[in-house]
């Protein structure tokens, strides 16, 4: 049996696929160890991908947690970003997993199947669990069991001048029950395009297609039409949900905006956005304080994704943290995670990355996503989770998932047959499926 892991990263997020099941019918086999007392003093350790001041602060958390208790020490292993998922790979096959694993929000499915990590129900305080966004939960469910939190979610927007929209004389939603459909944002394009910016859009491929950001930003268009990237019911096939009529229309729609040169395929960073010759940004959230808000000040429009059909829809999850099987005492581990889940440690984490807070109460002492913020649209996504934010489909299938659905993203951009390019990908998605046997719960 080959047994794939993700090795997508978003490389401004990592970013998270709605229902609480994986391939199969019965739960995952194995259950927490967690028995809610620490024996003796524990030293444990964790992985850690974070660079700049993402990292600083995490290692802060950290050493705050370790000189707020004598029972318990954190060692950080740094691993870099872009060979982590190589580094986990080989420190399961060694055996030499670190008690506590820090991973991209898809990568979840796979490890817990692969019976990497242990469920965290057991481990967390209930208190602790029901604080949490009812996205933070989606993303680390696996087979109705939680085995992943995250410090932080995420999510996807349109951002636009509103003096920009005045001139094409579009109206501004006012939040994702209010989205421009599909084809009054083509309209607006248009508008936009005749009143003198050439390329009006800016979907950010440039972030490119190795990475986690076309299925992250472009599934939503998917799901919006009605479809998805795999059935969930049973996660045994594409066929019928990627490739359905109303998928095939919503994808020629976004190949329009292509042919119709309504994108801006020349970007390489976000220079179109900043100086408003595309004013129109596909982005994640960590734009509107990456320089996007300081660019255009009060002209900055957060706008929910367009409705394909059966209502806007956005991505959502990030890195997250879980319990390794080879944890000598999850209890220990599970210390670690409750404090990095506390407000002090949460809002220490969002000043670093601009991300929403994980739980509830965090996210409202926050000044962008509480409510009536500027990017509470975010917030009131992400808590409408699966409905509007939804995460990325929850099996050990999801590394073909997503480098088939990136593929047929790149392949319609570049003007190929649709129907094809979905159908291609269904068939590699199936293919892998039936390759690892329909990916039996161990």
């Amino acid at each position: 049996m080959r047994r794939t892991i993700v090795v997508a990263a978003c490389a401004a997020l990592g970013l998270t696929a709605g229902g609480c099941s994986g391939a199969g019918d019965t739960a995952a086999s194995g259950g927490s160890s967690c028995d809610g007392k620490i024996d003796g003093k524990r030293t444990i350790s964790t992985f850690y991908h974070g660079g700049g001041a993402e990292k600083k602060t995490f290692l802060k958390v950290v050493d705050s947690f370790n000189k707020s208790q004598d029972k318990v020490t954190v060692k950080v292993q740094s691993v870099p970003e872009g060979t982590y998922n190589d580094a986990v790979q080989a420190a399961s096959a060694s055996d030499k997993l670190p008690d506590v694993l820090d991973f991209d929000g898809p990568n979840l499915y796979n490890y817990a199947w692969n019976q990497d990590l242990i469920p965290l129900d057991d481990c967390l305080k209930a208190k602790t669990r029901k604080d949490l966004l009812p996205s933070i939960v989606q993303q680390g469910t696996y087979q109705k069991k939680l085995y992943g939190v995250g410090a932080f979610d995420s999510g996807v927007v349109l951002y636009a001048y509103k003096s920009a929209l005045e001139k094409a004389g579009a109206r501004i939603p006012k939040g994702v029950d209010d989205a421009w459909t599909a084809a009054e944002f083509t309209d607006i394009l248009g508008k936009l395009q005749k009143a003198g910016y050439d390329r009006p859009l800016d979907p950010h491929m440039w972030y490119g297609r190795q990475g986690e950001w076309f299925s992250y930003a472009f599934s939503p268009i998917v799901q919006s039409a009605g479809g998805d990237l795999i059935d969930r019911d049973g996660y045994r096939t594409a066929a019928g949900a990627l490739d359905k009529p109303e998928v095939v229309k919503a994808m020629k729609i976004f190949q329009s905006w292509y042919t119709k040169k309504y994108v801006n395929t020349e970007a390489q960073d976000d220079t179109p956005f900043l100086k408003k010759t595309s004013p129109i940004a596909w982005n994640g959230m960590w734009a509107y304080k990456n320089g996007y808000k300081k660019a255009a000040g009060d002209d900055l429009a957060v706008i929910p994704l367009p409705d394909f059909g059966t209502g806007s829809k956005t991505g959502m999850g990030s890195w997250q943290f879980g319990i390794t099987r080879k944890a000598e005492d999850p209890d220990a581990a599970a210390a670690f995670l409750e404090y990095l889940l506390t407000k002090k440690s949460l809002l220490s984490m969002y000043g670093a990355v601009g991300a929403p807070p994980s739980t509830t109460e965090a996210l409202e002492d926050t000044d962008i996503y509480a409510p009536g913020g500027p990017m509470s649209l975010v917030t009131d996504s992400l808590n409408k989770a699966p409905e509007v934010a939804v995460p990325r489909p929850q099996t050990p299938a999801y590394p073909t998932i997503t480098q088939a659905f990136s593929q047929a993203v790149d392949d319609i951009s570049q003007g190929k047959d649709v129907s094809g390019a979905l159908k291609k990908a269904v068939d590699t998605i199936d293919q892998d499926i039936k390759d690892n046997d329909g990916y039996p719960v161990k």
